[in-house]
């Protein structure tokens, strides 16, 4: 579905320009006037092609536009209304400059608000250990209120407008907002677009006989449509919620993606939209500046389709960027969208022509091509498939991460595989049995997670140093083998501080913590091993951060080693190209990054268990011959060239 087809929508979207800025300036002009109300009106003069077209694409059929594109403006007009001076402040000074989240001083860090600090209260008090490691951005994994018992990690949501109350309060989150602003740091959270919990009120009243609200959802009178989609559908967790519906008793049966108490909303409803408006301009008023937007690519369904990456996605992402960015422009859109390669880059606005939607999403092919190559000690399907990928759209970007909250899909694509001679599907396995510890010789100590028998493929659960060898080397007493795990981990990491994005640093890889070994005798997760790798946050490791000789102090250190060389390198901005480059060695990766007023800088990283040599001929032909002094190994550089110790990295700048 391409807007270019249907070049009368843009006309109509052009006739209704002169109304649809007069409604907005008379609705705002009550709380607001002067320059303040002409920047609003140019912001909607700006963006109204990016609301109109997408809206007319997705309801032109079933409304009247034009009338609703005036109701979302009374809705963006109320939050305008609502937003502190403050925010406003720091709104305008994102608008002077609005790539700032594409500094090289963007360092993120993502944690669980009770596994970091108890409450949104504790975190306030930890800010000063976030930024001795440089953080600049905050994610804190769902903290909204969610339905009692299993939910999904948090992500099965009965109220949009609460805190957890284990958690605290909006008036905590908002408190927490301010603080970080003070220290110039951002704050981001989680906002679940696909679906609600079954307990939400907009499901009680579907469930009650509301019809109204039956409309917020996907629900079907009997099996028969239902079952022609699940033709297409895939299970996401085939193990403990295969198919894709529920049959609710006296409602129906509700197309249920991913838990039976998660319920699909219907984004073909305006209403839905509407609402879904509201609420983020409600989040975004309380300070928080990125909404990481769960689950977008399956917010809408297509018959004969596996109802993923839909271009209605793309539209509805569109529209609801188009509509904040009038009420909050320094606000950004996060897209969690963990698709193949090839349908990634789309959800940063990259399409037959640019249409912007999200302003970051994660870069989840660096981080499963990281993971294979540590595995495999072999670079080249990683620097052919991330060669292959399309670059981010400028004023987008990536960000870039080692593990997650969630569990690894294995996205090795089976042309990407052949191109350097492997067979796609059994490298899967391979990688999949590997970070188990079931292949012979694997340093890994993670698990498989959903293993589905229809396809035989398996996920991975694990914290970065228990997939990278520390922790079964702690538990060997294995002094080499503990250096090899420290070094595994340190690499990966350089790779996400210099490869372009904003690096997340996973909340206790700062530390090498390891799995959490009590992980099923917690209360709501003993049926889902993702909880493996969400450890309460060790402390007393932290205290070991200062004390030289542990391995607290190497890696905490390392990392803000890496930090201060990031910020001090134009070239790692986020938003410019990544050059993988042929380092001549299989077991190297190289890659190149430049910027008008700094030159090249070039990464080296050694994925081998020897020492590894790079040709001086290579390095002086990309123009780079400065060290950049943040290896803790350091390399040795010579005449003829440089010599990686295993799993060792360097970054070079011109001088």
């Amino acid at each position: 579905m391409a807007l270019h087809s249907h070049p009368e929508r843009r006309e109509r979207a052009k006739r209704a320009r002169p109304e649809l800025l007069a409604a907005l300036r008379q609705r705002c002009s009550a709380t607001m006037g002067g320059v303040e109300l002409e920047a609003v009106i140019a912001r909607l003069q700006h963006n109204l092609y990016d609301i109109v077209e997408p809206l007319d694409v997705l309801y032109g059929e079933r409304t009247d536009v034009i009338a609703l594109v005036r109701r979302l403006l009374e809705v963006v007009a109320d939050g305008l209304a609502e937003r502190p001076e403050r925010l406003r402040v720091l709104d305008r000074r994102r608008e002077v400059d609005p790539v700032w989240f594409q500094r090289s001083r963007m360092i993120g860090y993502v944690a669980y608000t009770d596994r970091f600090a108890g409450d949104l209260a504790g975190v306030r008090k930890r800010l000063d250990y976030l930024a001795e490691l440089g953080v600049t951005y905050l994610h804190l994994m769902p903290l909204l209120q969610a339905r009692d018992g299993d939910n999904d990690g948090g992500y099965a949501v009965v109220d949009y407008r609460s805190v957890q109350r284990r958690l605290g309060t909006m008036a905590d989150l908002q408190a927490l907002a301010d603080d970080l602003h003070e220290r110039g740091m951002s704050l981001c959270i989680d906002l679940v677009l696909n679906h609600t919990a079954a307990e939400h009120p907009w499901a009680r009243a579907a469930a009650a006989g509301d019809p109204a609200l039956r409309d917020y959802y996907l629900v079907f009178d009997d099996r028969t449509e239902p079952d022609e989609y699940e033709r297409t559908l895939p299970y996401i967790f085939p193990q403990t919620a295969p198919g894709n519906f529920t049959n609710v008793s006296g409602l129906g049966w509700v197309w249920t993606t991913f838990n039976a108490f998660q319920w699909d909303l219907n984004w073909a409803n305006p209403d839905v939209f509407a609402a879904m408006l509201d609420t983020m301009l409600y989040l975004v008023n309380r300070g928080v500046d990125v909404l990481r937007l769960d689950a977008v690519p399956f917010m809408w369904k297509r018959r004969g389709t596996n109802c993923q990456n839909q271009p209605e996605a793309h539209l509805l992402l569109q529209a609801l960027r188009g509509l904040v960015r009038v009420a909050a422009p320094g606000v950004l859109f996060k897209a969690e969208a963990i698709v193949a390669p090839e349908q990634l880059v789309q959800y940063l606005g990259a399409h037959e022509r640019h249409r912007p939607q999200a302003d970051l999403a994660y870069h989840n092919q660096l981080m499963v091509m990281l993971w294979s190559a540590l595995a495999a000690r072999d670079v080249r399907l990683a620097s052919t498939a991330l060669a292959r990928m399309r670059p981010a759209p400028p004023g987008a970007g990536w960000v870039t991460y080692v593990r997650c909250h969630d569990d690894i899909g294995w996205a090795v694509s089976d042309a990407d595989a052949a191109a350097v001679g492997w067979n796609g599907h059994s490298h899967r396995r391979f990688l999949a049995d590997f970070y188990s510890g079931a292949h012979p010789g694997s340093f890994a100590r993670g698990v498989k997670f959903q293993a589905d028998e229809r396809t035989a493929d398996a996920r991975t659960s694990g914290m970065t140093a228990a997939l990278c060898g520390i922790s079964a080397a702690r538990q060997a007493s294995d002094v080499a083998a503990l250096e090899a795990g420290a070094r595994r981990l340190l690499l990966l990491y350089s790779i996400i501080y210099s490869f372009g994005g904003i690096p997340l640093v996973y909340m206790g890889d700062e530390l090498a913590l390891g799995n959490d070994d009590d992980w099923a005798a917690r209360v709501g997760s003993a049926q889902d091993n993702r909880w493996l790798h969400r450890p309460p946050m060790d402390w007393a490791a932290a205290d070991r951060r200062s004390t030289p000789g542990t391995l607290e102090h190497r890696v905490f250190t390392e990392l803000r080693r890496m930090g201060a060389a990031r910020r001090s390198l134009l070239a790692l901005r986020t938003g410019a190209p990544t050059w993988l480059k042929d380092t001549g060695n299989a077991h190297v990766l190289g890659y190149v990054r430049r910027h008008p007023r700094s030159g090249t800088f070039l990464a080296l990283a050694n994925f081998s268990d020897h020492s590894q040599h790079v040709s001086q001929e290579l390095i002086a032909r990309l123009g780079t011959h400065h060290l950049v002094p943040v290896a803790e190994t350091a390399a040795e550089v010579g005449e003829q060239g440089v010599a990686l110790p295993p799993w060792g990295y360097l970054w070079l700048t011109e001088p």
